[in-house]
């Protein structure tokens, strides 16, 4: 017999990398090590839960270290087949499809397409060059308020943002813009429009928790799949954002809950704030050591991430590295390996959840079978 009850919860910490993919030196990220220079530069850091989780395996593979004592999780390593190192490819290849084609980024939005969105939106941007959320506000807020224009801004990643003050641009007038940037943005593969919304006075500009992202909509991911058999899909965090609210509801008992916890990447990974991260890295453990008592054995409770973003690395972008798994269900703990795809996660959720079809990329990490109601773990 089965549970009773399949709750799933899937947890990507974002940025959350594990050391450099076999291919990072192609995107400028050879050496790049989140974690490990995260530990490295803050060697008193503790994370007694992570650590039973299995990561301090996954970032040592020293068995014999106090802090790999206790497993109570499976533990590995997992690597992007998906050309990119941006928060929706890597979420998009976790749900199950692989982009074979970046994601495209620009320094300057062509004039074809920004005239187009002026139009259709009815506004003039200033703007529309690369620049940090932050240094562009105190650069151009001023003219803003002055002029009453949204500013217009990109990064390294594939992103158009809209910033405005509330004051000036309510979120709800915000909204409608990006809204209508969305629309022109897909032709020109932006994977996404982001609204900024921000208040305060000259040199006191701060960003509001009002931050909408307007993703492009993915192929169909194993959270339609999942959702289409009646099961709830809930997204908590920036994850309705990413997948542009495609197979993300809340109807139901069972189900998967998907959750981004994205300050680790947004307020300390950009930002090359390492103390910082080290202390959100401490609060998460926290988190997780109250958390973790309230699954049963029959849940399932991955942790992973989407990319990484070495805060002592080169620049303020994300770097391409392997991500940590950490695997909860039926009281085993057991080395998954290295493996070769993100969408191994997708492929283990449809086998969870007993789908009709095996997904059709990656490998599940665990194997269902009716012998005392018990979910076996094997070895990639």
């Amino acid at each position: 017999m089965f549970p009773a009850v399949m709750r799933a919860l899937l947890l990507v910490l974002d940025s959350l990398g594990c050391g450099q993919a076999p291919d990072a030196a192609a995107y400028g990220d050879e050496g790049a090590n989140t974690l490990g220079h995260i530990f490295a530069a803050q060697p008193q850091l503790e994370l007694p839960t992570f650590f039973s989780l299995g990561l301090w395996k996954i970032l040592t593979a020293d068995v014999f270290d106090p802090r790999s004592r206790g497993t109570i999780a499976s533990f590995g390593r997992m690597r992007e087949r998906s050309a990119g190192k941006d928060s929706t490819t890597g979420h998009w290849e976790i749900a199950g499809v692989v982009l074979n084609e970046p994601f495209a980024t620009f320094s300057q939005f062509p004039a074809e397409l920004v005239s187009a969105i002026q139009r259709d939106a009815r506004v003039e941007f200033i703007g529309n060059f690369a620049r940090s959320g932050t240094v562009i506000l105190e650069e151009l807020g001023p003219e803003h308020l002055r002029t009453g224009r949204p500013i217009l801004y990109t990064s390294a990643d594939s992103v158009l943002q809209i910033a405005a003050h509330e004051r000036i641009i309510p979120r709800r007038r915000l909204d409608e813009i990006c809204r209508i940037a969305r629309r022109h943005a897909d032709a020109w593969r932006i994977g996404r429009v982001i609204a900024r919304p921000f208040t305060g006075e000259p040199g006191q500009f701060q960003r509001t928790d009002g931050r909408h992202d307007f993703s492009m909509v993915p192929p169909g991911t194993v959270l339609n799949a999942i959702a289409q058999t009646g099961l709830r899909v809930e997204g908590v965090g920036k994850i309705s954002d990413i997948f542009a609210g495609s197979g993300i509801w809340a109807d139901g008992t069972d189900g998967l809950i998907f959750a981004n916890f994205i300050d680790f990447d947004m307020l300390h990974g950009h930002r090359r704030d390492v103390a910082g991260y080290a202390q959100a890295l401490l609060a998460c453990d926290h988190w997780l050591a109250g958390f973790l008592p309230r699954c049963e054995e029959d849940d399932l409770v991955i942790i992973t991430a989407d990319h990484g973003n070495d805060p002592t690395h080169n620049g303020t972008d994300h770097t391409r590295e392997e991500v940590p798994l950490m695997v909860l269900h039926g009281g085993l703990s057991l080395a998954l390996g290295t493996r070769k795809i993100f969408a191994d996660v997708a492929a283990t959720l449809a086998a969870y959840f007993r789908l009709r079809q095996k997904w059709p990329v990656g490998d599940s990490f665990i194997t269902l079978q009716q012998r005392h109601a018990r979910t076996i773990f094997h070895r990639a």
